[in-house]
């Protein structure tokens, strides 16, 4: 069996936003090995419609022997066990988890993009990315996560 690294983003502003990420971390160390979670960063909104709450943001990391859309998959169930609504794009939420990074895999297909494709301009991603994975490689520019980090703005 072959295990890919893989890396997801979580965020929350519904709710009591710590338990649902320790729930998913929790759950997610169950199905992936070697897994790590950053530290904890509260965010400001970014590109969200209207005034929202903060957002509790972390990463993970971890080795993952489901396919990229079976990964998909538990995230997205992961996220509708915690109530996840999608009543309108970048609606606040209970638990957004993205599958940011997928080994070295590049993929565009309607149910998936990996590496996500906005992940490389997000402090609140790539900060606690770089935290516990600085140097990997991003697929697609070659750039290490630490350098994607410092040429943010």
């Amino acid at each position: 069996m072959t295990l890919t690294p893989v890396a997801i983003a979580a965020g929350f502003n519904v709710g009591y936003c710590r338990g649902h990420l320790d729930w998913a971390f929790r759950w997610l160390s169950s199905r992936l090995t070697d897994f790590r979670v950053s530290s904890f960063i509260e965010t400001e909104p970014v590109d969200v419609p209207g005034p929202q709450a903060p957002y509790l943001n972390a990463a993970a990391i971890g080795r993952a022997a489901l396919d990229p859309l079976a990964l998909l998959a538990l995230l997205l169930d992961l996220e509708r066990a915690r109530g996840r609504l999608r009543p309108a794009p970048r609606a606040p939420r209970t638990l957004d988890l993205d599958l940011i990074l997928y080994g070295d895999l590049v993929l565009e297909t309607p149910a998936l993009v990996v590496p996500h494709p906005r992940f490389r301009t997000r402090r609140f991603v790539l900060e606690p990315l770089a935290e516990i994975a600085p140097e990997w490689m991003d697929p697609v520019t070659g750039r290490t996560v630490s350098q994607l980090l410092a040429a943010l703005p």
